[in-house]
């Protein structure tokens, strides 16, 4: 079974920097895509940015210019680097992958999540 292990995250001052990865574990052919989506307290999940596995890369509005993604095939790990932290970045943090699985009637996409890894950006 294929699972997402995170590490990464803690306290960070404001304007400094830090860096989630995400580890893809199981029996996989591929990661299609990682995306990186964030949860601040009382507010819906939002998506902070993805990576296919072509190498494009999209990124919200509200971290361009401070936030980018990075993959390590050969370590089947996606990393999320956070420079320039505010206050308003502190969340929980999880991964989500689209693995290419073996099946019964072939090979599948798998959407995977991960534990998710809190981030607190204060002073």
């Amino acid at each position: 079974q294929v699972h997402l292990v995170e590490s990464g995250g803690g306290l960070v001052q404001p304007g400094g920097s830090s860096r989630l990865s995400c580890r893809a574990h199981g029996n996989f052919f591929s990661i299609n895509v990682m995306g990186w989506y964030r949860q601040a307290p009382g507010k819906q999940r939002e998506l902070v940015a993805t990576a296919t596995s072509g190498g494009s890369a999209n990124y919200d509005d509200s971290v361009k210019g401070r936030f980018n993604v990075s993959r390590d095939v050969a370590k089947n790990t996606g990393y999320l680097h956070m420079n320039i932290l505010k206050p308003e970045d502190t969340a929980v943090y999880y991964c989500r992958a689209v693995l290419l699985v073996p099946a019964l009637g072939g090979p599948q996409d798998l959407e995977v999540w991960g534990q998710g890894t809190l981030v607190t950006v204060s002073s």
